[in-house]
């Protein structure tokens, strides 16, 4: 069984920065995982912000490259989202997601909220 906790969700000024952290527990070792940021704003649909492969590649929706940094801790069994000039659109919760087949295991999500 998988359990991951996300924290590090607030209310943060357009221009600002959060740090996401998402942890892994259970019959898990992140770094043998493909791990995902997903975001959920109302009204929309879920979709895919950063992805880290189990080999270390990292991949970006358009609108974050050069903005969010998605890492591992391996030792922590940890992975972060950086998250930085942060938007008003980009106001949602924030997921995290591990993928190794056949597991395809979510977080309960952190609420990240971008406003003035």
């Amino acid at each position: 069984q998988v359990q991951l906790v996300e924290s590090g969700g607030g209310l943060v000024q357009p221009g600002g920065s959060l740090r996401l952290s998402c942890a892994a527990s259970g019959s898990i070792f992140v770094r043998f995982y493909a791990m995902g940021w997903y975001r959920q704003a109302p009204g929309k649909q879920r979709e895919l912000v950063a992805v880290i492969t189990s080999g270390g590649s990292t991949n970006y929706e358009d609108s974050v490259k050069g903005r969010f940094t998605i890492s591992r801790d391996n030792a922590k069994n940890t992975v972060y989202l950086q998250m930085n000039s942060l938007k008003p659109e980009e106001t949602a919760v924030y997921y995290c997601n591990a993928k190794r087949s056949p597991v395809d295991s979510w977080g309960q999500g952190t609420q990240v909220t971008v406003s003035a």
